[in-house]
């Protein structure tokens, strides 16, 4: 229950600025212009900072009346430049954030069963929201979207720190990689069709396709679903799939598709405008013993060319041979998933990849590994060779290090200069009244007109 209601808030959170007009009017908080900041928004807002475990301060509610403020005035003053946001581009915003929730949710069904409103009533209800949040986040970008800053910029604002309040940046590491998938053997991929063949035609028989679904299919997100994928479009799909699910007449049940997750058997259930509704029975390929040996032959091959032939590097390696597509036209080297960047601190390989973490640990700068078994994204498995490329030991940030993560503080404190100057010229253009009740709130402006 507490997974749900956790998902319910951020679900709140993403898709709701707050309780509108028609709404129970329980206080007024503040007025910008024609915009309205209602207690019942402040008050949600804040119970979702501690429902999400973050650190609430003495003055908490005061900054979060403040950021609440500062996008009532972008509302208002996005009236003044007819600011406007497209029926399809809201539209294909609220469709995105749906699709993250129900796949959170596990299905459509979960969460209309949680909101207790279909997924046509959901859209509506949260329309006027959604173009809200995206007027909100254009204005932001008009007042400090083009803000840039320069090395010198950097160099200033690092000297500006004081010594002590320097960040501690922990130890990081750089890893490249060279994957060698094992490949399925087509006599292999023959039986696996042949299986699914036959369980299609127990559906065409009369057998239900959800309760065979459920006792076959390798999909183990949408097996215990019955093999219901939910509503999704064609983005969300691979496009061999896509291709033929988006064809089928409703409860018509497909031939088999190959796609790089394995072999489907597809039903379509539902269609709604430019969705499907689609089931499937998913069967995937096994990887035989000896075609695992045929990846660990091939990975020391290329081992053995590296540390023999000066002239092949590990990167050039890679891009000739790696089968990972992520990496091997970036010399091989893995991306940091929640940065975006190649650098890792250690807790974080342990926790994303296990396996690597055992690796590296233990190596030295340029060392290179033995093959090492490794399982891929695509749910493939193969063996890889693993190369420290760079290794930083705990330290202060420092400009020859840090670079980047200077530049983009420097860079964050600059926008940040420019909001508030923008507020400062703005906000006497407007009527603007805050209630007393926080007149004990610490400010950053004078939120308030003169009488």
């Amino acid at each position: 229950m507490r997974g749900i209601l956790t998902i319910g808030l951020m679900f709140l959170c993403l898709f709701s600025n707050g309780q509108k007009d028609g709404d129970v009017l329980d206080g007024v908080v503040a007025v910008i212009g024609e915009e309205l900041l209602l207690k019942s928004t402040l008050e949600t807002r804040y119970s979702q900072m501690i429902s999400q475990g973050m650190v609430v301060g003495p003055n908490a509610k005061c900054q979060l009346l403040e950021e609440l403020l500062f996008s009532k005035l972008l509302l208002a003053q996005s009236k003044i430049d007819s600011v406007q946001i497209g029926d399809q581009q809201v539209e294909a915003e609220i469709n995105r954030r749906l699709r993250y929730f129900i796949s959170q949710f596990g299905s459509q069904d979960r969460l209309e069963e949680f909101y207790d409103k279909s997924l046509l009533e959901i859209k509506e209800e949260f329309r006027s929201d959604v173009r809200e949040q995206m007027v909100i986040q254009q204005m932001q970008a008009t007042v400090s979207g083009d803000v840039r800053i320069t090395p010198k910029e950097v160099r200033e604002f690092y000297k500006e720190i004081p010594e002590d309040s320097l960040p501690f940046i922990n130890a990081e590491i750089q890893v490249a990689q060279i994957v060698c998938k094992a490949p399925v053997s087509d006599a292999e991929k023959e039986k696996t069709k042949k299986k699914l063949e036959t369980i299609r035609d127990r559906v065409l028989k009369g057998e239900d396709f959800g309760t065979l679904a459920f006792l076959y299919s390798e999909d183990p997100g949408s097996a215990k679903e019955n093999g219901d994928l939910g509503f999704v479009s064609r983005g969300d799909l691979v496009p061999e799939f896509a291709g033929v699910a988006f064809k089928l007449e409703v409860n018509e049940v497909s031939d088999i598709v190959e796609t790089k997750f394995g072999f489907h058997v597809i039903k379509a259930l539902e269609k709604k405008g430019q969705q499907v509704r689609a089931a499937h029975i998913l069967m995937i390929p096994k990887v035989q013993p000896v075609d695992m040996i045929k990846a660990k032959v091939f990975a020391d091959s290329i081992r053995k060319l590296i540390t023999t032939v000066d002239t092949l590097k590990f990167e050039s390696a890679a891009k000739l041979y790696s089968d990972d597509k992520a990496s091997k036209y970036n010399g091989g080297l893995v991306t940091n998933q929640y940065s975006g960047g190649t650098r890792f601190e250690m807790d974080q390989i342990s926790q994303i990849d296990p396996g690597l973490f055992i690796v590296v640990e233990k190596m030295e700068v340029n060392e290179m590994s033995e093959p090492e078994v490794a399982q891929l994204q695509d749910g493939g498995k193969g063996y890889r060779l693993v190369k420290l490329v760079d290794y930083r030991s705990p330290h202060r940030a420092n400009l020859k290090d840090d670079y980047q993560r200077i530049s983009d503080a420097a860079l964050n404190e600059k926008r940040q200069e420019t909001v508030e100057k923008w507020i400062e010229s703005t906000k006497n253009d407007f009527f603007i009244r805050v209630d007393g009740s926080f007149n004990s709130c610490k400010l950053r402006h004078q939120w308030k007109t003169n009488p």
